[in-house]
């Protein structure tokens, strides 16, 4: 009976051993780390107590890369959890039934490409000079709306999320597309004898039925859109100034040019608070896994 008892327990040892060492205890030393003024060259660590949040929290650069971050979910939000929900809906539409293999492999594509040919591919693109999108822009006539796309820094930010939109926007919408095959026709079905349009039908029978996945995806753009770095570090690094940095990219700049790896750690500590706010507010507003 003992034996019996435990056994469940040496299942799940293993993984739970794996998410204490390289998850839990890493926190923890994270936030041990945030409290000492200390630098990896050096084994001198001197205490000096909450010093590192007081100055985060009086930080303007702590609080512009904030502010590009919260931008990048808003525009993921409405681009790679609504829009990629409409789009699958679209795909699995019977009139697109015998397109949609292509159009499926067409929009997953990007999602495949690394992150350095993308870099290179849309530092092409946005040149100021020999750039596709100038390029386009003056062949109809709106020459005036040129500009060095990534070293403006009114445009930086837009430019370097836009990439990350055009990347992830394939992957969300793949994960709708498998939610919506798996609701049964019947429903929709029903719903044509009914009356029921396009429209109504994604209303009142797609959308609710999709509530898990889209929390996932939800929880997924997110977090992406709140650790996003490789997009920015490759193109701009966070420049020109400071005008596209974000919070992971701030972090690295403390951590690995500055050495001053006490403070990263607290930027590190906040960034993992945020991540947890928003999760906590998703989770409580889709109110999923629960009946009602």
């Amino acid at each position: 009976m003992t034996r019996r008892r435990l056994t469940p327990y040496f299942y799940v040892a293993p993984s739970l051993l794996v998410m204490i060492l390289f998850i839990y205890y890493p926190v923890v030393q994270n936030l041990q780390s945030s409290f000492f003024d200390w630098t990896p060259f050096s084994s001198d660590r001197r205490f000096i107590g909450l010093d590192n949040y007081t100055r985060l929290l009086k930080d303007s650069l702590f609080y512009s890369a904030l502010k590009n971050n919260l931008l990048h979910v808003l525009v993921s939000v409405l681009l790679q959890v609504l829009g990629a929900l409409v789009l699958a809906a679209v795909l699995e539409d019977r009139l697109f039934r015998r397109v949609a293999p292509l159009l499926r492999t067409v929009y997953f594509l990007p999602v495949l490409i690394s992150v350095s040919i993308i870099g290179l591919l849309f530092g092409f693109i946005y040149h100021p000079e020999i750039g596709l999108l100038n390029g386009f822009l003056r062949s109809v006539g709106l020459e005036k709306w040129t500009t060095g796309w990534l070293g403006n820094s009114r445009t930086a930010m837009y430019a370097v999320i836009s990439i990350g939109q055009w990347q992830g926007l394939g992957y969300t919408t793949m994960l709708y597309i498998v939610a919506i095959q798996k609701i049964p026709q019947e429903l929709y079905e029903a719903g044509r004898i009914d009356g029921c349009g396009r429209i109504r039908s994604f209303l009142h029978i797609t959308l609710p039925q999709v509530k898990e996945i889209m929390f996932v995806v939800t929880v997924y753009t997110l977090s992406q859109s709140i650790l996003v770095f490789s997009d920015v570090f490759v193109l701009t690094k966070g420049g020109p100034g400071d005008a596209s940095q974000v919070l992971s990219t701030y972090l690295y700049r403390k951590a690995f040019v500055d050495n001053e790896m006490g403070y990263a750690s607290t930027i590190a500590n906040m960034i993992l608070v945020i991540t947890l706010m928003l999760y906590l507010v998703q989770s409580k507003l889709f109110n999923t896994g629960r009946e009602g």
